[in-house]
């Protein structure tokens, strides 16, 4: 096992270059047969998070029968239906063309866009085949994975030569004659496997610490908004604004600093700088009412112009 030691520039454009294979086909026999990828954790499909998890791949191949899905995606399907993973991925691989490839199972509600960019740094950092996550017992999870296509082309073939096909195979077979490297994970490797699990992911992104990052994906993947904006500054934006004019300025404010954002054709910039105006305008607001209206020339302080109510 080759141990991973971080790359000097994990931001390099180099690990953009790749594509995905996601394998969605499974029996989900301890779900009852329930359509697993369908099931919603935090509101969306477990697939539509590992889509969106990989949507940096220039080509994501799902294999399994069509459905409908967030992001666009070409499908594939293994033969036989219901073959196994190794075939599964041969199927998929047959419609990619990069030179290193993520696979990955459709039930990872944690799976997350810098795992991702994680495992692919590593694979283009060491002269290893691949590179897996294990989970905190240390076992492997192939496919939360980033491999060399080359490397999966050549063993899916020689697994098929020698077995006579690849259907019924173990995924073990493949790994266990990969050079890999490993890297620890126990969220990003969690996956869904009974309804305990499901019950698991849904209490964990209902914590104080994960809620509200994960209601901002959710609610921009439902609306097919790709735009990362600094959620503190938004906050505190929506903090002033109710803090300084009433409590309803929050909402309305912060969805006009939107709409002004969307209307200049700007990205995080834009919000930005909408943001900081509109923070500017209600801290404007709070010091007039400090200040209270000033007096006319000659006449009495409100207080003492006030009737006497004795």
């Amino acid at each position: 096992m080759t141990a991973y030691q971080p790359p000097g520039d994990p931001g390099d454009s180099g690990v953009d270059e790749h594509d995905a294979v996601v394998l969605a086909g499974g029996a989900a026999r301890r779900l009852g047969g329930t359509d697993k990828p369908g099931v919603r954790v935090g509101g969306r499909p477990l697939l539509d998070r590992v889509l969106a998890a990989c949507s940096s791949a220039s080509t994501t191949v799902v294999v399994a029968d069509r459905r409908a899905t967030a992001r666009p995606v070409l499908w594939a399907r293994e033969e036989p239906p219901g073959a196994g993973p190794l075939a599964a991925l041969d199927a998929g691989l047959r419609q990619t063309s990069a030179a290193n490839v993520v696979v990955l199972s459709a039930d990872l509600p944690f799976l997350d866009e810098e795992t991702v960019r994680r495992l692919l740094a590593a694979v283009r950092s060491t002269d290893t085949e691949g590179v897996l996550l294990t989970d905190p017992d240390g076992r492997d999870q192939p496919l939360v994975a980033a491999y060399r296509s080359a490397a999966l082309r050549r063993e899916l073939a020689a697994l098929g030569a020698e077995h006579g096909g690849l259907a019924g195979l173990p995924l073990r077979l493949l790994t266990g004659v990969l050079d890999l490297t490993r890297i620890t994970d126990p969220v990003a490797s969690f996956d869904c496997d009974t309804w305990d699990d499901i019950a698991a992911a849904r209490a964990r992104i209902r914590e104080h610490g994960n809620v509200l990052d994960e209601w901002i994906s959710a609610v921009k993947e439902e609306l097919g908004i790709d735009l990362e904006v600094d959620t503190g500054n938004l906050l505190d934006l929506a903090r002033d604004a109710a803090h300084n004019v009433a409590r309803p300025a929050a909402p309305l404010t912060t969805f006009l600093v939107g709409y002004a954002a969307a209307q200049a054709k700007g990205g995080p910039e834009a919000v930005a700088e909408a943001a900081r105006k509109a923070t500017a305008l209600a801290l404007r607001w709070a010091e007039e009412d400090a200040e209270g209206a000033p007096s006319e020339p000659g006449s009495a302080p409100a207080a003492e112009a006030r009737p006497d109510a004795g």
